[in-house]
């Protein structure tokens, strides 16, 4: 596992909960590494079973540091410096708290609807939480708002979204996301690469069992 190089910037992680990595987890995770490296920040993955083997995809990820160790342990010193994304705190997310704060946790999987509150188990261990919004994030596009406000100091409200927008699967189906998602400039929810063909793929899958 890699250890901690601090970079420019801020850092987030996503303490993964889970004993596997589904594919389109790892789909995000490739997406929230990807744009970290590309504004400076870092992204963690911590809480990584020793006996997890990462997908290709993350393999040498470029802004991607993977640890054994929980975030308790990691940032023991700092838990001043570190927020919580969480749905249910009392207080949004604003710019001002990139001056607060040094690291951004979240709880995977954030994307479960309906939402399971898995971020509950990080509430208990006493870190101050920031709320994106009423409407349920993937967890890229959870890092994505956060790096959008903290970093480029645009108020949580003033982020451009599409909620629950529709795929189309085929000429005579269509699936619509249970998600938040930020606007592209095509007007499209931005999404990582090839996860809209892992979701036509996963949706055919579901009407064939359903013939």
């Amino acid at each position: 596992m890699a250890d901690i190089n601090p970079l420019p910037g801020k850092t987030f992680v996503v303490e993964h909960l889970d004993p596997e990595l589904e594919a389109w987890s790892s789909l995000e995770y490739s997406a929230i590494a990807s744009e970290c490296h590309a504004t400076g920040a870092q992204f963690l993955l911590s809480s990584v079973p020793t006996s997890l083997k990462l997908p290709t995809n993350l393999q040498g990820a470029k802004g991607l540091n993977v640890e054994t160790r929980g975030i308790e342990d990691i940032y023991a010193a700092e838990k001043d410096k570190v927020c919580l994304l969480d749905p249910s705190a009392s207080k949004d997310l604003s710019p001002e708290d990139g001056d607060a704060f040094d690291i951004f946790l979240f709880g995977g999987i954030l994307g479960d609807d309906p939402p399971r509150d898995r971020t509950s188990e990080l509430r208990k261990k006493g870190y101050q939480g920031r709320r994106l919004g009423p409407v349920q994030m993937t967890t890229d596009t959870a890092v994505r708002v956060t790096r959008i406000v903290v970093q480029g100091r645009i108020p949580v409200d003033e982020v451009p979204y599409l909620d629950h927008p529709e795929l189309k699967i085929n000429n005579n189906e269509s699936t619509q996301m249970p998600f938040r998602y930020v606007k592209g400039e095509d007007g499209r929810p931005i999404m990582p690469e090839g996860m809209v063909d892992l979701i036509i793929k996963d949706s055919a899958k579901g009407l064939d069992d359903l013939l």
